[in-house]
């Protein structure tokens, strides 16, 4: 049997790369098809990666702790026969601690490193170990860190060197371009916003060292926080958020559910929330205004046909996911139910594949789960709009009826609804999130399961 490469699969289209956790098997094994060899995180979920074949583990590309962009080969598979002694072909092998690594001259004389040293092992020439990430939260890839032990450069040092990549983040280009400048103090100067430097990059002066006494205690992130802090710092140097504020009248769904829970359970199998209802709404909504459920790729605005809708839940750790619920605008209510109940209790037990948390087109939040009125959440990238759902508090509300205005007990719950005011105006965004509430609040109380 021909040896086969086992890629890293992609896991939505906002998520580029994953993190090698765990080996689950070592080269010599034999795999079964369909089993799973390798544990991989990403900033949404922890997952495992089968096997496309059936044979024998003959090389693992990666080490525990590699970042793994999606569509690179991780591991050959090959038969029994080969026994492990089969060539790899040399695209996909590491390169050898021996090996003389290739260089090539750029455009400036610069010397560049040829891709394949991205698998290299990081020399050693008695230099602490760099780690992977910065001081600063900043990730450092394994190329870079290479060529940076290999020139002495030290994790204090490598934190100076202004990146070009996203979130920051320094480029094989960005520290080879900064070794022939090496040890030359360069300034770069504070660029005062004028009617003719609007258009130049006005540099952020670093984060103050923040201070701690003997009595603190110091908290080291994990690597889904530092996922999650990445994630959350993009999205807002990316979208220039808005927010609108809508307050409904969800009095008729309160008193439907509160009428036939028991029943629903009985005749569905299913506990109903409010969740459910809320994301019926909003996928109504959706189809009202299209623009809501779109993107942006540079200066072109995708508007997305299928109505793919996250729910943010929080895990028992404390960290947050979305898990999507795709098409939700086909799914009736006992269908959004089983939806709703199967992602969100898989959610917090950590049995989500990558499929599941991809594909997102809008987010709903209900941070009315934690007593909170209402919360200015931050939009999903590459979404371009979230909603956040507020706590149902019973507040005296004005009630209009034939014979004049009245003051009833009613219960009432706030919508925010946050969006990339690139391409969603503050009229388009307001009126989505008001077409929203208008749905909650002509939920009709009669009707039957």
């Amino acid at each position: 049997m021909a040896e086969i490469e086992i890629l890293l699969p992609k896991m939505g289209e906002s998520v580029a790369e994953a993190t090698i956790v765990k080996w689950l098997k070592n080269e010599g094994d034999a795999i079964e098809l369909d089993e799973s060899i390798v544990e991989i995180a990403t900033d949404k979920v922890d997952s495992e990666v089968p096997s496309s074949s059936e044979g024998i583990l003959i090389k693992k590309l990666f080490n525990e702790g590699d970042v793994v962009q999606v569509g690179q080969v991780i591991a050959i598979i090959g038969s029994e026969a080969d026994n492990g002694e089969s060539q790899v072909t040399p695209s996909e092998t590491k390169i050898s601690d021996s090996a003389p690594l290739e260089v090539k001259q750029d455009n400036n004389g610069v010397t560049e490193q040829i891709e394949e040293a991205l698998m290299a092992p990081i020399p050693s020439n008695g230099s602490p170990e760099l780690s992977k990430f910065g001081g600063s939260g900043r990730f450092y890839s394994p190329l870079v860190r290479s060529i940076a032990k290999a020139e002495g450069i030290l994790s204090e040092e490598l934190e100076k060197i202004p990146g070009t990549g996203k979130n920051g983040r320094v480029t094989k280009k960005d520290i080879l371009a900064y070794l022939p400048n090496r040890g030359n103090a360069i300034e770069h100067p504070v660029i005062e916003p004028t009617e003719t430097t609007v258009e130049k990059v006005v540099k952020t002066p670093p984060p103050q060292a923040v201070q701690s006494t003997g009595n603190d205690e110091i908290i080291e992130m994990d690597r889904m926080r530092k996922l999650i802090a990445d994630h959350m710092v993009n999205s807002v140097q990316t979208a220039p958020h808005v927010t609108s504020f809508v307050e409904a009248d969800v009095t008729n769904i309160v008193l439907w559910r509160n009428k036939i829970k028991n029943q629903f359970l009985e005749k569905v199998g299913e506990k109903i929330t409010f969740t459910p209802i809320f994301i019926q709404a909003v996928a109504q909504a959706l189809r009202d205004f299209p623009l809501v459920n779109s993107s942006i790729d540079g200066d072109k605005i995708i508007v997305k046909k299928n109505i793919n809708i996250g729910m943010a839940a929080a895990t028992p750790e404390g960290n947050l996911i979305v898990p999507v619920i795709k098409n939700a605008d086909q799914f009736n209510l006992i269908g959004l139910t089983k939806q709703v109940n199967d992602l969100a209790n898989r959610a917090r037990s950590g049995n989500l594949s990558p499929d599941e948390i991809g594909g997102g087109t809008y987010t709903v939040s209900n941070v009315g789960t934690f007593g909170n009125v209402m919360g200015t959440p931050i939009i999903n990238q590459p979404q371009s709009a979230v909603l956040a759902l507020g706590a149902i508090r019973k507040k005296p509300a004005v009630i209009e009826t034939e014979f004049g205005d009245t003051i009833g007990v009613r219960h009432m719950m706030f919508l925010s609804h946050s969006y990339d005011h690139r391409n969603i105006d503050g009229a388009l965004g307001g009126s989505f999130v008001k077409k929203v509430a208008d749905y909650l609040e002509a939920f009709d109380i009669n009707q039957t399961i």
